[in-house]
């Protein structure tokens, strides 16, 4: 009888990009802003709802593969619906998608 090889199965983790201003990456950096904010789209939905990921990348804009000062990874916390009035999306209450990004 003949063995059967055996098949080795690599899983790669499932990671949501994020890159971010200058400010809001330093904020969380930092550890004093424990949410990242995206309006309640179909963009964001399609990204967030039913999904689950293992980790969290942020960036603080488009940095390169190798600067890792400009660049977090994070275990991925899941997300809440909220409504918020932040200076960023104007005056009006609108709806988000609050990530949680405290590490």
């Amino acid at each position: 009888m003949s063995a059967t090889p055996l098949r080795v199965h690599t899983v790669t983790p499932r990671t949501l990009h994020l890159p971010l201003r200058g400010k809001y990456f330093d904020q969380i950096k930092a550890g004093t802003k424990p949410e990242e904010y995206r309006l309640c789209t179909p963009f964001w939905g399609k990204r967030l709802m039913g999904r689950s990921y293992d980790t969290i990348t942020l960036t603080r804009g488009y940095p390169s593969r190798d600067d890792a000062e400009r660049r977090l990874v994070l275990p991925w916390r899941g997300f809440a619906i909220k409504v918020i009035t932040h200076p960023h999306f104007g005056p009006a209450a609108v709806s988000v998608f609050a990530i949680r990004v405290t590490p």
